[in-house]
């Protein structure tokens, strides 16, 4: 791995040393049951709270809000789930409508797909070009007076294109609804504030912000009576099951570093990824395509085109080269499927199969960065004139 060149930052990071640490600690000092009654198991307990008071102070809400789950899908399920049953329950039946945006997580999608099937009136709200989400269409689908609930994300995963949450809390809170925002690709990359959000229920994961993989949580509204998804006693009610304490340290450490340096690496980020772009626009050909180009994205994250080459010709050369990147197209058995995300920004097919993301971290070096531009002018520069011959021509 030293060798690597690693830009997929958005699928996962790293666990951080002082992460490591903590967990070890969890493992070795706190390993008995915080529902216990004795010293061992308060001991425990004392780290759970601890840790709970840190990661909802990182996040912009209060430990009470708090939910730790096994992760932001298990977060999207109990938030969508409950919050359905709960507007059932309050309207008897009146508000059963399920939102969300085009461009959300395949598991997100997966589940709003499975309630469509059983019965649920589930409808996607459009983006633009830009991926930004259409407010106009928005509101034409909340002027109907039945919808339960809104989710979209805070931040696209494929594009990095940020979504204006706070306009959709203002328009979600006035039709009677209420919202769900998967932050997931927030954390770690932008100022959180759930308490300032809008929002009703917030997801995030701790392995997107150097934490261990395994441990989420759902931020809860402080009054909203959300049902459980697993039944038990733990998480006031809200999330049965022995808490995951060494995860959930893990996740409170992640948070604290993050917070110590977040200002320095945003902007740091910021001109990391501008240097990426400008320096692909300056040595590779015309025919570098930025998705969401123009609007606010992730300081992390550039998602291209290089003409039509599909993606995993472009990664498979880039990843030989040292580079490793993502697509958000679907590899399966027939071969690739394009992206949900650039369809519903209006690509056709054969683009959306082309979208190649680089994700940066706070780890990140100029250097790398050079590398990855090289890399690009070495082995994506002849993809880029092979597949366009009049452009090899002039060259």
């Amino acid at each position: 791995m030293n060798d690597i060149v690693y830009l997929d930052h958005n699928a996962t990071t790293a666990p951080a040393p002082e992460v490591v640490d903590e967990m070890l600690d969890a493992l070795q000092r706190a390993w008995a049951n915080p529902s216990s009654t004795h010293e061992p198991g308060q001991t425990a307990r004392r780290l759970l709270a601890d840790a709970r008071t840190r990661i909802a102070s990182f996040l912009g809400g209060q430990g009470a809000e708090l939910v730790f789950t096994s992760g932001a899908t298990e977060a999207n399920h109990q938030a969508i789930l409950g919050a359905l049953a709960l507007a059932r329950a309050e309207s008897a039946g009146a508000r059963r409508r399920l939102l969300v945006s085009a461009v959300e997580h395949p598991g997100l999608l997966a589940l709003a797909d499975r309630l469509a099937g059983e019965g649920v009136p589930v409808e996607r709200i459009a983006v633009d070009a830009h991926g930004r989400l259409d407010l106009a269409d928005l509101d034409r689908r909340l002027a109907q007076g039945d919808v339960a609930l809104v989710s979209v994300m805070g931040a696209n995963n494929e594009t990095g294109v940020v979504m204006p949450v706070e306009a959709v809390a203002t328009r979600v809170r006035a039709a009677g609804a209420r919202l769900h925002v998967d932050a997931t690709q927030l954390a770690g990359k932008a100022r959180l504030h759930f308490g300032r959000s809008g929002a009703d229920l917030m997801s995030v994961s701790a392995h997107k912000l150097h934490g261990p993989k395994g441990i989420g949580a759902l931020l809860v509204r402080k009054g909203l009576a959300l049902p459980a998804l697993l039944a038990g006693r733990q998480e006031r009610h809200r999330r049965g099951g022995t808490e995951n304490l060494p995860g959930i340290a893990g996740f409170a450490a992640a948070c604290d570093r993050a917070a110590r340096t977040l200002d320095e690496d945003l902007a740091r980020m910021t001109r990391l990824r501008e240097a990426l772009e400008d320096g692909l626009r300056a040595v590779l050909p015309p025919g570098l395509a930025v998705l969401g180009e123009g609007t606010e994205r992730l300081p992390n994250t550039l998602c291209v085109r290089f003409h039509e080459i599909d993606s995993e010709r472009v990664l498979g050369r880039l990843e030989r080269a040292g580079i490793v990147a993502a697509s958000g197209a679907a590899c399966t058995a027939s071969g690739t499927q394009p992206s949900h995300v650039l369809l519903a920004m209006g690509c056709s097919a054969t683009q959306a199969r082309a979208g190649v993301r680089f994700s940066l971290g706070r780890d990140t070096t100029p250097a790398q960065i050079r590398r990855t531009v090289e890399a690009a002018a070495r082995v994506v520069h002849p993809l880029m004139l092979e597949h366009s011959p009049a452009l090899a021509q002039a060259a």
